[in-house]
């Protein structure tokens, strides 16, 4: 009995070639055989990454592999005291507690007021180790000092959460003793987003342990600050802005962001100021490092050296020297609209005529924002605080390290003086936790700034390298 692979051969045989499907013609030995390749369409940006992500995820899986889970986060800020500060909120512990803590880009400690502070932290939120299940004590002291005061204590580790990130076993100080004034209710802290080799407590940052391993699904983080300096009938606290992790929020900037790369090993985020100029008229300004610029969001106002900032004022009639204690500061006609723009290698950003007017201290008489700083050490020559970030849209990135500057949106700007709560304070749940590395020991006092100004300036609380005068 044939088999019915024989039986389906023998078939085959018999059938006419005239009624194959097949061609007829069959093609000689070494001919060849013409190809003809059918136009695609062409695809879109939209195309290629949904095609990218998808050729990822499929070869991932083919091969056995996992998905590396990364994330993005918001914090919404706080604008305290019409500009003085912006602070947002995270959660220490187990369980999670709340605190309002100053984003500090010019600083790399994380510091909270703890239960057992005597000094300086009256009326505001207190870490309670023995309350979370979690806490380790490091049994080592913790001590930063400011140009405005310090903080001293002992240095701890516990779950630090943030915008829906989480970092286990993060060090940060427990601070028993505050100069009066450097907090200013209702913040107890301070998390400072600077890079690791200017840690008082040698701890990583949170922020630097969740960027270097991969929680972020890209690597920067950016600040958009409102304005309410020049608003009426301002509030202790009023709507801040916004700080995002891991990526940057489109809606709030216009146009490209300008990176600038960061000169040096990171340490501050450095950027060195290349232009300078008020009313039109150009400054002359140091280059190389004496141009390093610290693009800080814990100071409110811009410092810069005494010979710079003198020039700046020669530019504006009628302005004058302060005194006592607003000495390093100078005065000028409030009827003056002055306007400033500065450089960092990239375009000319302005600064609103609104933020360089501190204040008014006379019916006549304003005082500027930008005002004579000394620094000492290793700190650079310029301190470019919120007077001039109000009016960008910032974006620090971690790798390669670079600091960008966007123009803000009508989104943004919309935001400014805007009559509306400011937010609550959230802890939520976690979509990316990171562990942080080794750090703390030998914990010598960090000088920031060095700046030896008194406490208050004419009533009014100016947050110089993150704390308030």
């Amino acid at each position: 009995m044939l088999s019915s692979l024989t039986l389906a051969l023998s078939c085959l045989l018999i059938i006419s070639p005239n009624v194959s499907a097949a061609p007829n013609s069959v093609p000689a030995a070494g001919q060849s055989i013409p190809l003809i390749r059918r136009a695609q369409p062409e695809r879109t940006v939209a195309d290629w990454e949904a095609w990218a992500k998808n050729e990822r995820e499929v070869l991932t899986a083919k091969y056995g592999g996992t998905m590396e889970k990364r994330s993005t986060g918001t914090n919404l800020l706080t604008n305290q005291n019409a500009d003085s500060s912006y602070f947002g909120t995270l959660a220490i512990g187990t369980p999670p507690v709340s605190f309002n803590v100053i984003l500090d880009t010019g600083s790399s400690d994380l510091w909270v007021a703890d239960q057992a502070c005597t000094t300086g932290c009256s009326r505001i939120q207190l870490f309670d180790d023995l309350s979370s299940s979690t806490f380790h004590n490091l049994s080592e002291p913790f001590n930063i000092q400011y140009g405005s005061g310090a903080a001293t204590g002992s240095l701890g580790q516990d779950v630090v959460q943030m915008a829906g990130f989480s970092v286990p076993n993060q060090i940060f100080g427990t601070v028993t003793q505050a100069t009066s004034g450097l907090l200013s209710p209702p913040v107890s802290g301070l998390l400072g987003l600077a890079w690791q080799s200017i840690a008082t407590s040698k701890a990583t940052p949170f922020w630097q342990t969740l960027a270097s391993s991969g929680a972020w699904s890209d690597p920067v983080m950016a600040f958009q600050l409102t304005r309410f300096v020049n608003g009426s009938n301002v509030n202790d606290q009023e709507p801040g802005g916004s700080f995002t992790m891991g990526f940057v929020n489109s809606s709030l900037y216009t146009g490209n962001i300008d990176y600038q790369s960061v000169p040096s090993t990171p340490s501050y985020w450095l950027l060195p100021m290349s232009s300078l100029s008020v009313q039109g008229s150009s400054i002359s300004i140091p280059s190389g490092s004496s141009s390093y610029s610290a693009i800080d969001t814990g100071t409110t106002l811009v410092g810069g050296p005494s010979s710079v900032i003198q020039n700046i004022f020669a530019q504006i009639p009628g302005s004058q020297p302060g005194t006592g204690n607003w000495q390093g500061y100078w005065t000028y006609p409030c009827t003056t609209a002055v306007n400033v723009a500065i450089s960092f290698g990239g375009p000319s950003w302005s600064i609103s005529p609104a933020d360089f007017q501190l204040t008014k201290i006379s019916s006549s008489q304003c005082v500027g924002a930008f005002f004579e700083l000394n620094t000492s050490g290793s700190a650079p020559n310029w301190i470019i605080g919120d007077t001039f970030l109000k009016n960008v849209y910032s974006v620090f990135r971690y790798n390669p390290a670079a600091v960008g500057f966007a123009a803000l949106s009508d989104t943004a700007l919309a935001m400014n003086g805007v009559n509306a709560p400011p937010p609550s304070a959230t802890i939520g749940s976690v979509s990316a936790s990171a562990t942080a590395g080794t750090g703390g020991g030998n914990n010598a006092a960090s000088h920031r700034w060095g700046v030896p100004w008194a406490p208050l300036v004419g009533g009014i609380s100016i947050v110089i390298g993150a704390m308030w005068m």
